[in-house]
Formats: structure tokens, sequence, C-alpha cells
């Protein structure tokens, strides 16, 4: 599959809550973390998504935020994936940190330059990919 979006991590889906208009979706990683997805009740329906389907999840680098240090400090996103910064590509503007999440998982976030030296991000340091669950984009292979 290609897409525009910069991440695609596979998983299984550990947990459907349906409310009246979205339902949560709780993606268990091949590594042990856990991804959280807010899709609309209709997109569940038509993905069929239950526990133990595989999925796909689609999350834009610019939608990702890196926190350097969140020890002591709780925030409302529950996406708070760790890991260790892989490589840095510095551009004039932006910055793209690779964060190796386990298990052959990378996840990529678009960061301002500013930000990237605010927080002195280096390769080999520890870092926390964070984002919204409405940032996430599912999807399943057809058939599957």
């Amino acid at each position: 599959m290609k897409t525009s979006a910069r991440n695609h991590l596979s998983g299984i889906v550990k947990q459907v809550k349906t409310g009246v208009v979205n339902s949560e979706v709780v993606i268990g990683l091949p590594g042990g973390q856990e991804l959280i997805a807010t899709v609309t009740c209709d997109s569940t329906a038509a993905l069929e998504l239950a526990p133990g389907k595989e999925v796909i999840a689609l999350i834009k680098a610019s939608q990702v935020l890196i926190a350097a240090d969140l020890d002591g400090i709780r925030l409302s996103t529950r996406n708070q994936l760790a890991g260790t910064i892989r490589h840095i590509d510095t551009g004039a503007v932006h910055s793209v940190i690779e964060l190796d999440i386990g298990n052959d998982d990378i996840i990529s976030a678009s960061i301002t330059v500013k930000s990237s030296e605010a927080l002195q991000l280096a390769v080999g340091q520890n870092a926390t990919a964070v984002f919204k669950a409405g940032a996430v984009i599912l999807g399943v292979k057809t058939g599957a």
C-alpha cells in the first residue's frame, strides 16, 4: 500500500468501545505497545472492526509530536509511544524525527527545527511520540 502518510503501523484490534457516533479502537502493536484510534461507527461497521482483526494504522508525520521527557507529566492523549530516536533529518524549517518503537516499527514526526533544537534531540536519545486518537486512520486488507 502506498499513501502520503509517512507512518504505517500494523497491529491487531484488542478492543472496540462503540459510542453513539464514534468508536474507540484499541490496537496492539507487535512490540507490545498499544495505539488508540477514534473512528466513526459507520467506519467500524464497514471495516468489520472487532477483536482479533488485523489493521493498518496510518498517521501523518505532521500530526505526531515528540516529547523528550514525560516523567511526572500526564497528557490527555492516550497515544504515547516510547522509543529511541534512530534518525533526524533536518531541513530549512522542519525536522523529521524517526523514532524506533520496537519490533522494527518506526514512527516519524515532522516538527519545527526550532522545536528539535529546543528539545536538544539526538540520535540514540529516548523520546515519546504523542498524537491524538483522531489523527489515526484505520485500514484493513480486503477479504481479511
